[in-house]
């Protein structure tokens, strides 16, 4: 069975699944397109080339505005769904119908915003079919708990706390006196580990208790430039790099946590595993501490938790729907291969490539991009479309930084050798998605260790990516140590290059050492600058 899905909004993505095999999941926001896009056209239009037609076309349900201002579950499942929508109270929000799809009559299958989260996580995880599991939704609207039992019938245990999301961009808006953009979450995130971790003081109870109680028109104030309700505080617009900001980010955050825990440690049978899925799910801290709470087996973070996974988890429930198999065989780089549009930039010379020549110029300081195979799925680079460096000097984070015009307190992470994984960071097993945090034990890697001595390393292993592990063998051959800094490689606000046009305009413009694509290693010519 061929199944063809869609997640239409938010991180728009088209997801191909053949016999239970994910062939790719491409996204808008890929090869240069707007953060967060949804659907393109070029999108669409490429999952349209197909020798033949898919059974089923998937659809995630959404909602057909974008306005935040009719996000309650009543208005969009009764006035503004789209297909099976949102919310899904009742944990069964699927439709069906017949229809014709590029002039070929096939199955339209649409699974609700909820159950496409659920499925992709399900779907994707490690565990076998009929495996009882807990899920955790939390996103910038969903905050709740389900229960998925051996014959894959999701039950609902209860909502935690609605908007979770927004109130963690709500409280970065708060101490911003700058327009607050949707990549705020990850900043605050980052600007919770500079906060001293101590009891609140009435002043931070106080405000983090008022957004973790306010209603959602209130949060949409605090992210437009009014912010009414909260202007006559000392936090307002106090500025978000001020130590005062980062500790009541980190009194937040915990007590954000705290809320989620708390109900799961009143409602859930200990000893099962737990999925993680919503935008939330990208946050490494918590799902450090999910893993060490204790009231897990084990604990599955999809690499696509976010939205740009639903049209995976929409593929998902349809294949279940359709033959009972709820489970795919996958790798996460199941993008779309990289372009070569041009031949030669005047700005480069180019030979072949050859790895330990790479890792002389990354043990140099140099700072390469690393483009190989097809692109990841999700939002993280995980060394096919990625910013290389060295780890030693904090310097080299800064450069970093400034390279992808971003703030000199982001954090950045490594890739590590999983059989090195536990020699450079306290941490068993592997994390192949760079979806948990570690504590750093090797002084050596000032450019990957963040404020509170944490890093999200991820592990790679041959059989996952032979190439940046013969890369990362021949650096720690030169070096003495497997670990980059490895960031994503992409315009301010876009998504991963995936084109050599715009990889040498990013380089040439932001003066990148070299670029290691595919067979031939391009090496900036800097006389060509001036």
């Amino acid at each position: 069975m061929r199944i063809q899905a869609y997640n239409p909004g938010h991180d728009g993505a088209s997801a191909l699944v053949e016999n239970g095999r994910l062939i790719y999941s491409l996204e808008s926001e890929k090869d240069n397109g707007p953060r967060y896009d949804r659907i393109s056209l070029p999108l669409f239009l490429r999952s349209l080339a197909f020798e033949e037609p898919p059974d089923v076309v998937a659809l995630s349900g959404f909602f057909n505005t974008p306005s935040l201002e009719v996000l309650s579950g009543d208005v969009i499942d009764s006035v503004d769904a789209f297909e099976a929508g949102y919310w899904d109270e009742g944990c069964s929000g699927k439709t069906t119908r017949e229809t014709l799809f590029a002039g070929h009559k096939l199955h339209c299958f649409s699974s609700s915003h909820v159950r496409s989260h659920i499925m992709c996580a399900y779907g994707l995880s490690p565990f076998p079919q009929g495996q009882p599991c807990y899920v955790l939704i939390w996103e910038g609207l969903i905050g709740a708990m389900y229960f998925v039992d051996r014959d894959v019938s999701i039950h609902k245990v209860g909502d935690v706390l609605r908007y979770p999301g927004a109130r963690y961009l709500s409280l970065y808006a708060l101490g911003n006196p700058q327009p607050t953009k949707n990549d705020a979450a990850g900043k605050l995130m980052a600007l919770a580990a500079y906060g001293r971790s101590r009891a609140p003081t009435c002043e931070e109870r106080e405000i983090v208790d008022a957004i973790l109680t306010s209603e959602l028109d209130e949060l949409l104030a605090l992210l437009s430039s009014s912010k009414s309700r909260f202007d006559s505080g000392r936090y307002f617009n106090i500025g978000v790099e001020s130590q005062e900001f980062k500790d009541l980010a980190w009194q937040f955050s915990a007590a954000l946590f705290d809320r989620f825990f708390q109900f799961a440690r009143k409602h859930v049978t200990p000893g099962l595993p737990l999925l993680i899925a919503g935008g939330c799910g990208l946050n490494c801290d918590w799902n450090t501490q999910w893993r060490q709470c204790g009231l897990f087996s084990d604990v599955f973070v999809p690499p696509c938790a976010n939205d740009s996974g639903v049209a995976i988890g929409a593929s998902v429930d349809a294949q279940h729907h359709y033959t009972g198999e709820a489970k795919l065989q996958w790798n996460v780089y199941a993008g779309d291969p990289f372009i070569e549009d041009v031949t030669e930039s005047p700005y480069f010379d180019s030979c072949p490539i050859s790895l330990p020549d790479v890792c002389r110029c990354l043990v140099a300081g140099d700072i390469i991009a690393w483009v190989q195979g097809r692109y990841e799925i999700g939002p993280r680079a995980l060394g096919n479309r990625s910013l290389l460096a060295a780890p030693f000097s904090a310097e080299t984070r800064n450069r970093l930084n400034r390279i992808k015009q971003r703030e000199a307190f982001r954090p950045i992470a490594p890739i590590c050798l999983e059989d090195e994984l536990s020699r450079h960071f306290e941490y068993h097993g592997a994390s192949p998605h760079m979806l948990y945090f570690q504590r750093v034990r090797s002084k050596q890697l000032a450019a990957v260790t963040h404020a509170d001595g944490t890093a999200r390393a991820q592990s790679v292993k041959d059989s996952e990516n032979p190439e940046i592990c013969a890369l990362l063998r021949e650096f720690s051959r030169q070096s003495g140590v497997g670990v980059l800094c490895n960031t994503s490689l992409n315009f301010s606000g876009r998504g991963f290059i995936n084109r050599l046009s715009h990889l040498f305009k990013l380089a040439r413009d932001r003066e990148i050492d070299g670029l290691a694509v595919g067979a031939r290693f391009w090496k900036l010519r800097r006389s060509a600058l001036t």
